[in-house]
C-alpha cells in the first residue's frame, strides 16, 4: 500500500513550507483549528446542540456552514485553563454553596411575609412583595452560576490526551426542513480569523446522539486504566427505533451498543461514517478512527461483522434479518483506541443503497444511461448529470420513496467513449479502439484480462490511464503496453495522484510511453488481486499524451490584519509529462484585495502566493479565486486552484484534502470585541519584572511571590470574571489579596 505522496527528502522542506504558508497573521497568530464536531450532523427540520474541540478557538463568535438552510450560533466558548484557575473556581463554588441555604431561607421568609401582608396597607404589601421577588431572583442567579461553574469544572482535564482538542466551543445548530440532504462544511469564525472546515451532514432520518464525551486524559504507560472513561452502566447500551442515524464517540477501550427490534426478512443497510468525517488524524496510527461493526441477536449470537467496506475503512453491513426479535449493534475501534475525535455516524434501516453503477462515467454533453445495483432499490431511479454539466466528478443519488440513497461518483470527460466488448482476453481477441478514447469496462470474471488494440506511429507519446479507485471502484488495476510480439514496453501497478487527497492506496495505473515504431500496440488491463464482479468498473483512457496541470491552494482560508498581507501555498499537479512554467495569480479579486503573480517553474511543485489587502476589516469573509495559466503547445490554458487543507496522517504522510471554498477575512486588531462584563474595580498590575516580593511588604521576610506570579494571578482572575464565572465580591476579594502582596 502506497501512502507517501511526498518523497522523504522533500518532507522537511514541505513542513517548513506549510509553516510559512499557513496564511497566518503577520505576527504569528495561531490559526483556529477544529479537531472534531459532535454530533457531525443532524436531521432536517431540527435544532440541536453541537460540541466542537480544537485549539485557537478562543473568542469564537460565528458559525459558518456552506449551502443554504443550515445556520448556527455560538453559545459558549471554553478556553483551556490550568489547575490554578480550577482552584479559584472550586473556592468560588464552595462559597456559593455555603451561602445558598441562607439565600433560600431569606426568600422563604420573604414569601411568608407576603402571605401575612393581607392585613397590611397596599404600600407595605408592595414593598414586602418586591423584597421577596428580589430574594428569589438572587437565588436563581446563584443556582445558575453554580451550574455554570460545575459544568466548567467537569469539562476540565489537567493533562489532555490531545492538547489540540482541549479548547471547546458549544453551538446551537438549526437545519431547515427543506435543507438539501448531504455533506456540508462547518467553520468557526473567531475575532482574528477562520478555522479549517469540518464535514457536517444534513440527514433525512430521526437522529439519536449519545452524551458528548469529556476531554480524554493522557494515558501513562503502565497506568492506562486510570485514563479510561468511567461511563455509567446505563449509558453503555441504548435502545433505538429503526430507521435512524446514530451519533457517538468512542473512548479508549470502549464498546458502544444499540438495541433495536427487527422483523424477519428485513433487508437492513447499516453504514458508517467515521474516516469520512475526519479523513486524517495526525497523531494516530493508521491515521484515522477504524470502526468495527458487529450485529448480534439478543442472546449474543453473531449475525454479521464488518471492519471495512471494500477498500474503505468505514464499514457497511448489508444483512437480511433471520428472524423476528431484538438485535444489538456494537461499534468499537479495531485496536480499542478512542478519544473525543473518534466520532461516528451510523445510518441503519431498510434504506436504498447503491453497491455499483455502470458505466462509472461518460462523455460530457452526451446522452447517458446508467444501470445500478444495490439494496432496497425497487422504486429507485438514478438520473445522470445534466447535459450541460461540465467535465469533472459528479455525485449521484437514487431517491426511493421518501428516502435517498448513498452518493456515488460519476465522471464526465471531454473525450469520446465506448464500452468494453467481451471476449477480449488475448491478443487475438483484443478490442480495436481508435484514439483518443475512454473505454468503460469492468472485470467480469475471476482472472479477467481486458486487451485493447490501437494503431500507433513512431515517436508518438501515448498515455494509458485507469480511473477506477478514484471513482470508488474496488479494482486494483495493473497496466501493460506490448507490441504485437507480446514484448512488454511499459508496465505500471499504482500511480500516485496528489489531487486525490483522501486516497491512501493509489491503486489506479498510468503509463506514458514513447512508441518506438509504426505499428499495432496492445494495452492489457487486469486486477492485481484477480478479483471481479459488477462493482469492478473502470474507465480506461488511451490517447496521445495530453499535457495539462491542476492546482491546489492551501490552507482553504487566510486571515489578514488591517492593511497587511498573508501567504498561501499553491501546489502544481502535472499531467502527462507537462513541465512548463505556470503563472499563478489572484483572479478577479474582491475590492480591496490584490496579489502579485508568482511562477511555478518546470522543476517546482509548490509556490507561495502573497495576498494583500488595503481594507481595515471585512464584515463577512469573502471568497477568493486562485488561477494558473500556462502555454501548452499552441494553447493558453487556465486552471482554477481547488482549495485544500494540508493534513498529516500518522505522524508522517501529508495529503491535500479538498475543500469547497477559499475564504479570506480581514480584521482590525485595535477593534477586537470588548468584554461583555466589566469589573467594578480594575486591578493594578505590577511591573513586568521577576523581582521577588516580600510577605507583608517586609524586605526581611521570606520571599513568597514574584511580580510575574501576581500578574499571572490577576490575569486569571480577570479572564474568569469576564467569563461570568466569579461574583463581584469574590473577584474583588482576590484582587485585593494580590494587590496587598505587591
Amino acid at each position: 500500500m502506497r501512502r507517501l505522496l511526498i518523497r522523504m527528502p522533500e518532507l522537511w522542506m514541505l513542513s517548513l513550507t506549510a509553516l510559512l504558508a499557513a496564511g497566518l497573521p503577520a505576527w504569528g497568530q495561531q490559526r483556529a483549528y477544529i479537531g472534531f464536531v459532535y454530533p457531525a450532523g443532524g436531521k432536517q427540520g431540527t435544532t440541536f446542540p453541537v460540541k466542537l474541540g480544537g485549539q485557537g478557538l478562543d473568542g469564537a463568535r460565528e458559525v459558518l456552514i456552506t449551502g443554504t438552510g443550515v445556520s448556527g450560533k455560538v453559545i459558549q466558548c471554553y478556553r483551556r485553563i490550568g489547575p490554578q484557575e480550577i482552584t479559584l473556581l472550586n473556592e468560588q463554588l464552595k462559597g456559593l454553596k455555603r451561602s445558598k441555604p441562607a439565600t433560600t431561607e431569606a426568600a422563604m421568609m420573604g414569601a411568608e411575609a407576603t402571605m401575612m401582608a393581607s392585613e397590611m396597607e397596599a404600600t407595605d404589601l408592595g414593598a414586602t412583595s418586591a423584597k421577596a421577588t428580589a430574594a428569589l431572583g438572587q437565588d436563581d442567579q446563584s443556582r445558575n452560576l453554580i451550574a455554570r461553574i460545575e459544568k466548567r469544572i467537569a469539562e476540565y482535564c489537567n493533562r489532555p490526551a490531545s492538547v489540540a482538542l482541549a479548547g471547546l466551543v458549544f453551538l446551537e445548530v438549526t437545519i431547515a426542513p427543506d435543507a438539501e440532504q448531504g455533506p456540508r462544511e462547518l467553520r468557526i469564525r473567531t475575532s482574528v480569523g477562520l478555522s479549517n472546515p469540518m464535514v457536517f451532514h444534513v440527514g433525512q432520518l430521526p437522529e439519536f446522539s449519545r452524551k458528548p464525551m469529556l476531554t480524554s486524559s493522557y494515558q501513562v504507560l503502565g497506568k492506562e486504566e486510570l485514563a479510561l472513561r468511567k461511563r455509567p452502566a446505563e449509558e453503555v447500551e441504548s435502545r433505538v427505533t429503526l430507521p435512524c442515524t446514530l451519533n457517538g464517540q468512542v473512548a479508549s477501550g470502549e464498546v458502544n451498543r444499540y438495541r433495536f427490534t427487527a422483523r424477519r426478512g428485513q433487508r437492513l443497510v447499516i453504514t458508517t461514517q467515521a474516516r469520512q468525517l475526519i479523513p486524517y488524524i495526525a497523531d494516530a496510527v493508521p491515521g484515522w478512527f477504524q470502526p468495527v461493526l458487529v450485529l448480534r441477536e439478543a442472546d449474543g449470537k453473531e449475525v454479521a461483522y464488518a471492519d471495512d467496506y471494500r477498500f474503505k475503512p468505514d464499514p457497511t453491513i448489508l444483512c437480511e434479518v433471520p428472524r423476528d426479535g431484538e438485535y444489538v449493534l456494537d461499534i468499537y475501534d479495531s485496536i480499542y483506541r478512542g478519544r473525543e475525535d473518534f466520532v461516528y455516524r451510523i445510518t441503519i434501516g431498510e434504506l436504498p443503497f447503491v453497491t455499483s453503477i455502470f458505466p462509472i462515467g461518460g462523455q460530457a454533453g452526451a446522452p447517458l444511461a446508467i444501470r445500478m445495483k444495490g439494496w432496497n432499490l425497487e422504486s429507485a431511479e438514478m438520473a445522470p448529470p445534466a447535459l450541460d454539466a461540465g467535465p469533472g466528478i459528479h455525485e449521484l443519488v437514487a431517491p426511493a420513496r421518501k428516502w435517498v440513497s448513498n452518493r456515488v461518483p460519476f465522471a464526465l470527460d471531454p473525450l469520446p467513449d465506448c464500452q468494453e466488448s467481451e471476449p477480449n482476453n488475448t491478443l487475438k481477441q483484443a478490442q480495436r479502439v481508435k484514439l483518443p478514447i475512454f473505454v468503460n469496462g469492468r472485470m467480469n470474471q475471476t482472472d479477467d484480462l481486458d486487451v485493447f488494440q490501437f494503431a500507433g506511429r513512431a515517436g508518438d507519446t501515448i498515455a494509458a490511464e485507469v480511473h477506477a479507485r478514484r471513482l470508488e471502484s474496488p479494482l486494483d488495476s495493473v497496466l501493460r503496453l506490448t507490441d504485437p510480439d507480446g514484448k512488454v514496453l511499459a508496465w505500471n501497478d499504482d500511480y500516485e495522484d496528489a489531487g486525490s487527497g483522501v486516497n491512501t492506496h493509489h491503486a489506479d495505473s498510468r503509463l506514458l510511453v514513447k512508441l518506438p515504431a509504426d505499428g499495432t500496440y496492445y494495452v492489457h488491463l487486469g486486477d492485481t488481486t484477480r478479483n471481479a464482479g459488477e462493482e469492478y468498473g473502470y474507465r480506461l483512457r488511451i490517447s496521445e499524451a495530453m499535457p495539462d496541470f491542476a492546482l491546489r491552494v492551501a490552507p482553504s482560508s487566510v486571515s489578514l490584519r488591517s492593511k497587511s498581507s498573508g501567504q498561501l501555498s499553491v501546489h502544481a499537479i502535472r499531467k502527462d509529462g507537462f513541465t512548463g512554467p505556470i503563472k499563478v495569480t489572484l483572479k478577479n479579486p474582491p475590492v480591496g484585495f490584490w496579489g502579485n503573480s508568482v511562477w511555478i517553474s518546470g522543476t517546482q511543485q509548490v509556490a507561495r502566493l502573497m495576498v494583500k489587502t488595503s481594507l481595515v476589516d471585512t464584515a463577512d469573509p469573502v471568497s477568493l479565486t486562485i488561477a494558473g495559466t500556462a502555454r501548452i503547445g499552441e494553447r493558453q490554458v487556465e486552471r482554477e486552484a481547488v482549495p485544500a487543507e494540508d493534513r498529516m496522517q500518522a505522524f508522517l504522510w501529508r495529503h491535500l484534502v479538498p475543500a469547497s471554498e477559499l475564504k479570506a477575512l480581514v480584521y482590525d486588531p485595535s477593534a477586537l470585541p470588548q468584554p461583555k462584563r466589566l469589573a467594578r474595580v480594575q486591578p493594578v498590575f505590577p511591573p513586568r519584572t521577576n523581582d521577588t516580593l516580600a510577605v507583608n511588604g517586609s524586605s526581611a521576610g521570606k520571599p513568597k511571590f514574584t511580580q510575574q506570579q501576581i500578574a499571572g494571578r490577576l490575569r486569571q482572575l480577570k479572564a474568569l470574571f469576564e467569563e461570568e464565572l466569579l461574583t463581584d465580591e469574590f473577584y474583588e476579594q482576590k484582587v485585593a489579596e494580590c494587590e496587598a502582596a505587591q
